[in-house]
């Protein structure tokens, strides 16, 4: 079995480190984010030496990228001594990222002294303030206000955005910026992600949404926040502040939520600005049109097609389980057949959770599903419950 990329490295005797977000995660115990991020005392010549799939994105955080075991491995390269005096590499936006983690020995470094908020984020305890730790030291612009993002989202989901507002003073994303400074795809791709795998990421949504950036790249989600929601269904608010709600509701799996359920969530709504609504029929198409928006924003990201298509079923199919138990096996069976129904049925429970409807509808479906289910398996039934015949058992 190939080794690890964190172990090829150590085994060429290069200095290497987790840095920022994977270096504080490692020491809080939150193992399986998609994106590692290290830097490593050499060159990336000597880096491509090691790795035939080595690749390079273009992007200001990282010199090269590596994409193995489900993950990508993103590399600052630098002089070996300077990676050793820490502190001094001003890599990140905010000195509480400049925290590193050896891939050799595992020990820890700390030179901006963020041990006493990281124990506190460890120990379930709510730090007094976010504001003390999060001073700028090398971020302007994109990175700045990215990294600020996912901080808050991952470490200080609970920080009121009157504080947030306070770190980031005026900060405005161009509404029509020069290619020079207009995020990449990968730059794109990588804070989503990284913002969905916070166990609440609206504190980073909300922060992008006020700069400015949300409607310069991401109009498909800027939108929801026009979109006006029955007060019978929707108490909790329009179509922007619903998603941001049904986000919470997710269940983690150890420590980092389904990216799939996750982005369907995220976007399984994002039909609504472009439906139609007459009469009753408010939304009317909304799931259908929201599969278009989905794979047009999911793809200009660069999204890998196999998600790109999971997440297209579960925008497409999300408002089925709610008719589940009325509705017969003819128009549900292919549906329930994709090994993806129960993420839908896990949507379904978010979106409902969210509406303070109650879990009642989703109870019902989760039965007519476990149904399904036993019936498929047993040889004297057909899918849907019905006893077969002689001849239709032989068949079978």
């Amino acid at each position: 079995m190939a080794q690890s990329p964190e172990k090829e490295i150590c085994s060429a005797g290069i200095p290497a480190y987790l840095h920022s977000f994977s270096a504080i995660d490692s020491y809080l115990g939150r193992a399986g984010s998609s994106s590692v991020y290290a830097i490593f005392g050499a060159d990336l010549a000597d880096l491509a030496r090691l790795f035939d799939g080595l690749r390079y994105p273009g992007a200001a955080f990282a010199d090269a990228a590596l994409d193995s075991g489900g993950r990508t491995w993103y590399f600052r390269c630098g002089n070996a001594e300077a990676i050793r005096g820490f502190g001094t590499l001003n890599i990140n936006a905010f000195g509480f990222l400049e925290f590193f983690q050896d891939c050799k020995t595992r020990r820890f470094y700390d030179p901006n002294g963020a041990y006493p908020v990281l124990r506190c984020i460890r120990d379930g305890k709510e730090p007094e303030s976010a504001a003390q730790w999060l001073d700028a030291v090398a971020g302007e612009g994109n990175r700045k206000l990215f990294d600020g993002a996912v901080i808050f989202a991952k470490y200080f989901p609970e920080t009121p955005l009157r504080e947030i507002r306070k770190i980031f003073g005026a900060f405005n994303f161009p509404a029509k910026a020069a290619p020079p400074c207009a995020p990449c795809a990968e730059e794109q791709r990588l804070l989503l992600t990284g913002l969905l795998e916070a166990a609440d990421p609206s504190p980073g949504f909300e922060l992008l949404k006020e700069s400015g950036f949300i409607a310069s790249c991401w109009p498909e989600l800027a939108v929801l926040d026009d979109v006006d929601q029955s007060k019978e269904f929707h108490p909790e608010g329009n179509a922007w502040k619903h998603t941001m709600e049904a986000l919470r509701y997710r269940k983690a799996a150890g420590s980092v939520c389904d990216l799939r359920l996750s982005l369907g969530l995220l976007l399984h709504d994002a039909g609504k600005p472009l439906s139609e609504s007459a009469g009753r029929r408010r939304f009317n198409g909304h799931a259908q049109l929201g599969e278009h928006q989905a794979r047009r924003f999911l793809e200009r990201l660069g999204f890998d097609s196999l998600l790109v298509n999971d997440v297209c079923y579960l925008v497409r199919n999300h408002m089925l389980p709610a008719a589940l138990p009325r509705l017969p096996l003819l128009r549900t069976g292919e549906i329930m057949a994709s090994p993806l129904f129960p993420v839908l049925l896990e949507l379904y429970r978010c979106d409902e959770s969210s509406s303070f409807k109650g879990l009642d509808g989703y109870y019902q479906s989760s039965a007519a599903y476990r149904a399904y289910l036993k019936n498929r398996r047993n040889p004297y039934r057909s899918a849907d419950g019905k006893k077969l015949r002689h001849e239709e058992i032989i068949r079978r």
